[in-house]
């Protein structure tokens, strides 16, 4: 479980705040859980988005369709809706390349955000970039016209995306910068260790930008 007041605390800091403070309670995480390569945000200035995975695999190359195919998406929205909430959708595209046709655009972000989505992080493509629900984030690997065949293959399956690995369920922090993946039992320890991190960066940077400011008064503001 994840309080409100922890969900308040993760949505008050960026996404690099997060990796630093998990660098800091789980050292053993430093290299891994998070994006590693860019992720297109058309909306740069929405907040942080903190929710749970809902992880997806989608194709759009072939066409896909019949009686099976469309229980297979009223299951999904079964999944997307249940909780925990609020979530984030996780999308890996399996074509080759990803992103041959967009899921979301109008339609999808609208349906989603209606069902307790706050958005989305794809390796996949995205499109109506005016036409999205307001509010509604999304981290993708490009930008296209067309949503081809694009359809829904599995749900609730672990998922790579950009480099990070997802579980169905995980916490996931994200915002212009990227994702990471949030170890729920180390919040508070990572509310704890804030104070400490900026204290330590602020040192750094008065140091740096202080007049006559030398490699000496700067090596002592990293010794702290």
């Amino acid at each position: 479980m994840v309080s409100e007041s922890q969900f308040s605390f993760l949505r008050s800091i960026d996404t690099p705040t997060v990796c630093n403070l998990i660098e800091i309670v789980k050292p053993e995480s430093r290299g891994a859980g998070y994006t590693v390569t860019h992720l297109h945000c058309p909306f740069p200035d929405l907040p942080p988005m903190v929710g749970f995975a809902k992880t997806v695999t989608i194709r759009s190359r072939n066409a896909v369709g019949g009686p099976s195919y469309m229980a297979k998406r009223m299951d999904y929205l079964d999944y997307v809706a249940a909780e925990p909430r609020p979530s984030v959708v996780m999308i890996e595209d399996k074509d080759e390349p990803a992103g041959y046709g967009a899921f979301w655009g109008e339609v999808q972000t609208n349906v989603h955000k209606a069902l307790g989505c706050l958005g989305t992080v794809t390796n996949g493509s995205i499109r109506d970039i005016a036409q999205v629900a307001e509010g509604f984030q999304m981290l993708a690997g490009s930008i296209t016209p067309s949503h081809a065949y694009v359809h829904v293959v599995e749900f609730g399956v672990p998922v790579t995306i950009a480099g990070m690995e997802v579980a169905s369920g995980d916490l996931i922090h994200a915002d212009r910068h990227g994702a990471v993946v949030v170890p729920t039992d180390k919040i508070d320890a990572m509310k704890t260790a804030l104070d400490g991190l900026m204290k330590q960066e602020a040192r750094i940077i008065t140091a740096a930008r202080a007049p006559g400011a030398t490699v000496e008064t700067i090596k002592a503001a990293f010794r702290g």
